[in-house]
This record gives C-alpha cells, structure tokens and sequence, in this order.
C-alpha cells in the first residue's frame, strides 16, 4: 500500500529510505550472451606467426602485444590457420623440453585449432572454451585467414560489462559485503 503511494507521489522518501537499489541494467544476460556477436567484443588485432618461427620469437610477439597466444597462418599467400601457441601450450608442452626456445612453433602449438567467425555469437566462444578446456580461440574469415582472437579475458570483460555495478561495485574483500540479514549476521 504504502508502494503504490509513493509511486503516486503522495508520499515524500527521505534519503536512505529508498529501499534495496536497483542493480543492473536490466540486462537479460543469456539473450547477450547468444546474440552478440563476437566481431563486437574489444579486443586487440591477433598476433601471427608461421609455423617455422623459433618459440622463442613467438613468446616475445605475445608479450610486446600483450596476447595469451599467437595464431599460426601457413606460409602461402593464403595465410590460413595452421595452429595455435598458447601460453598454456608454452608452459606445458615447450617448457619441460630441452631446447624449447629454438625449436619451431609447429612442435608445440595445437595444430588445427576449432575456431569460429566474428559473426558467431559469444555463446559459441564460451562453449569451445569451456567443453574443450582451451583459453583462447582463434576468428577467421570465410576463407580461413585470421580474424581475432579471442581470450577468456575478453569474456570477462565482456560479463562485466553486461553487469558492471554487480561486479565493479563489490567491497575489496568478501567479508566487508553487506549482510542481507538486519542483525547483521
């Protein structure tokens, strides 16, 4: 009752009795997340290298661009995807090696990766990522030639934008969150 007359403006609120916030944007997350696209997240232009490169060069293009990966294309004018080389990749598989640095990326990198377009929908990266246990997955163009990249760091960044004041608004800690109960417990 008391609702229906403040909304009619029979009622003044005095600051601090407004009730519980209202959080978000009204966002229905999962319809996001199924139809945009995946050209519309930010991320950076993939950094490419071919197979033959030694690891070594590939780690330093992935750290001047700040990547969690490089795209491997083939050598001919094409340029198609031939692979990926993760930091996962470079971690598990070229680290414990010996002679990793001067080695080809071919030895390391996932060959023939899944990829998808920059039309598909969000949903599609977050399924190869989670269903295939991969971090990144690699946006070509119709005729296979790279497109993007996209990390799961672009994932998150994308959820948080979709709900910026549940995630950016938290306390520093967990413990300092507000207790839903008055007595505080």
């Amino acid at each position: 009752m008391a609702i229906e007359r403040e909304r009619a403006g029979e009622i003044d609120v005095m600051e601090g009795d407004e009730g519980e916030p209202e959080i978000g944007r009204h966002h229905d997350v999962g319809h996001d997340i199924l139809e945009t696209p995946l050209g519309d997240l930010r991320r950076s232009a993939p950094a490419t290298v071919f197979a033959d490169v030694p690891v070594s060069k590939a780690i330093d293009l992935m750290r001047a661009r700040n990547s969690p990966a490089v795209v491997v294309v083939e050598r001919k004018r094409t340029r198609r995807v031939v692979g990926v080389l993760t930091e996962h990749d470079v971690v598990t598989r070229a680290l414990p090696s010996r002679g990793w640095a001067s080695a080809r990326v071919s030895r390391y990198m996932t060959p023939a990766p899944e990829t998808l377009r920059p039309e598909d929908p969000v949903a599609y990266a977050l399924n190869k990522m989670s269903a295939g246990g991969c971090s990144c997955v690699p946006l070509v163009d119709r005729e296979g030639r790279p497109a993007g990249l996209v990390s799961a760091g672009d994932l998150v960044n994308f959820l948080v934008e979709l709900c910026p004041e549940e995630v950016l608004n938290l306390p520093p800690e967990p413990e300092l969150a507000v207790h839903r109960r008055p007595e505080g417990d």
